[in-house]
């Protein structure tokens, strides 16, 4: 075959790309069992952050057994752990009316951590609002987010004072929570209260 013509060079650039999609498959393939595990110890680490267990750096230097050792050592009963992708599904569910299937983690040091999940500016956002007994009163918060703009929605994740000014608050007769917005991130702010008032509803309801 003429190395130097057109056909040499479709069929050598074909082989490759099939070579190389080929190891891509594998590779991910072989990884999906440690990426699902480090979405469940991310997903767990918010939990346990909200219900008053640590903070986010603390739980990622500990890493993912760590997490699950304390999951397992403070959470009552044997509860399944919602990813993202599972709250997306939820969430459609509670939007058009269908069986619902709501996360609750109850811990030791008596909260109740409850999960939402709703649409911010550029992507979903989600978190985790633990209560006290009295199943009104917000003891803490974890938010997070797929892609708010830095430094102005995703301040739901990376400014701690936006999740602590959560805590006291109370969760109205009407089901929803007053805050105030993250200032330059309305839209944001306001989906995460859509979110908050929704889930609290369909957890009411249900």
């Amino acid at each position: 075959m003429n190395t130097n013509g057109n056909t040499y060079t479709v069929v050598y650039t074909s082989l490759v790309c099939v070579l190389v999609a080929a190891v891509l498959a594998v590779a991910s393939q072989a990884l999906k069992p440690r990426q699902a595990a480090n979405e469940k110890a991310e997903t767990i680490s918010q939990i346990l952050v909200a219900a008053g267990y640590g903070e986010m750096e603390g739980w990622r230097k500990a890493g993912n057994a760590a997490v699950l050792q304390c999951f397992r050592d403070n959470v009552e009963g044997e509860p399944q752990v919602y990813t993202p992708s599972q709250l997306k599904a939820q969430n459609y569910n509670i939007k058009h009316g269908k069986q619902l299937s709501l996360p609750v983690y109850r811990f030791k040091n008596g909260v109740t951590v409850l999960a939402v999940y709703g649409a911010g500016l550029w992507g979903p956002v989600w978190g985790y609002i633990a209560l006290e007994p009295d199943m009104a009163t917000i003891a803490g918060a974890y938010f997070d987010h797929e892609s708010e703009t830095p430094g102005l929605g995703g301040k739901i994740k990376d400014d701690p004072s936006f999740r602590d000014s959560f805590k006291g608050k109370v969760i109205g007769g009407d089901n929803t929570v007053e805050f105030d917005a993250i200032s330059g991130a309305t839209m944001t702010s306001r989906g995460l209260k859509t979110a908050i008032d929704t889930w609290m509803k369909a957890y009411r309801e249900n």
